[in-house]
């Protein structure tokens, strides 16, 4: 007898509806299976999808066989919905990982690993932050299959503290440099810059943004020179321009600013202190929100355990620079 779907819509995924609907681990699976294998199953090691060559194992606590399992005929392999993915070899709870997912995408400035901790009662703060970085990790690095276009706004902020006497300009050693494009109406990229020079801003634009497009920028120096493949509407910050209308077109960087701001106060608020190593991770967790924005929490969700697939990530790379 088919089992009756377990997916939600996407409005009705709340906190509340993740711990009474998915109070337990099988329930968690076959939430998960519904929306990886939404189109049939597939095998992560051969990629076979014929659903007749694929068979579900019955559970068996005796014989330890557990819920989930599958064969493939093809390559010979058992799997479970977890194999391939960032939920792979982890002993967290599945039902304490889809709320941990929901509460990262609600999350507007973030929720930092310690607050997990406590609301999951996990047994370390290690444990949560490990957690909470492999979701970002999920989130982070996509195969972009189109460029921004249109409209682009593009800004560059620091982030970190200040060394004493060197003033409260963003040029300081201790401070790391994220440079952002954000498509009007559309998504945005953001991504870490060890040095702010044209040669690295164009390289950043010609690889994200579709040629033809309208950049929007300040009047930093670097910028001046930007390719002729795009056009350049700069507006100059330092002569307290913020914006300017040209026709039914107005220039300025707003957008990019107020999702600066979001970051810093996410950042200063949240998580207190981010190391240039990690950062990337968190920019990909406000990128996101941000790109999923016009959506609900339980569809922001869903389209974030979407990227689980095809993710892993080991303590290895983590144990310098955690924070």
């Amino acid at each position: 007898m088919k089992r009756e779907s377990m997916l939600p819509t996407p409005e009705d995924l709340t906190l509340d509806e993740i711990q009474s609907r998915f109070s337990t681990d099988e329930a968690a699976r076959r939430y998960l299976e519904e929306i990886r294998w939404g189109h049939g199953v597939v095998c992560p090691h051969c990629k076979n999808t014929d659903q007749k060559r694929i068979w579900e194992i019955k559970a068996s606590p005796t014989a330890e066989i557990r819920a989930g399992l599958r064969q493939c005929a093809e390559c010979k392999k058992q799997f479970t919905v977890t194999v391939g993915t960032i939920f792979e070899d982890s002993h967290i709870p599945l039902r304490k990982w889809l709320i941990a997912w929901y509460l990262l995408c609600s999350s507007k400035k973030g929720i930092s690993s310690l607050q997990i901790q406590r609301m999951l009662g996990l047994g370390s703060y290690r444990t949560a932050l490990f957690m909470m970085h492999r979701i970002r990790y999920a989130l982070a690095n996509p195969a972009f299959t189109k460029q921004l276009s249109g409209v682009i706004e593009m800004d560059e902020t620091y982030i970190g503290g200040k060394i004493s006497g060197k003033g409260t300009g963003g040029h300081t050693p201790n401070k790391t440099c994220v440079v952002s494009l954000v498509e009007r109406g559309g998504n945005a990229r953001s991504m870490v810059m060890d040095r702010v020079t044209a040669k690295n801003l164009f390289g950043a634009i010609r690889e994200h943004v579709e040629v033809g497009s309208t950049g929007c920028t300040d009047d930093f120096l670097a910028y001046r020179r930007m390719p002729k493949i795009f056009t350049h509407k700069p507006v100059k910050h330092s002569a307290k321009e913020y914006a300017r209308k040209e026709g039914n077109f107005t220039v300025h960087t707003n957008n990019a600013e107020s999702k600066f701001s979001l970051l810093k106060r996410g950042i200063t608020g949240t998580f207190h202190q981010v190391s240039k190593k990690h950062l990337p991770l968190y920019l990909a967790e406000f990128d996101h929100r941000f790109n999923h924005r016009k959506s609900s929490d339980g569809e922001r969700t869903i389209a974030a355990l979407k990227c689980a697939e095809g993710k892993r990530l080991t303590l290895k790379p983590l144990k310098r620079g955690a924070t």
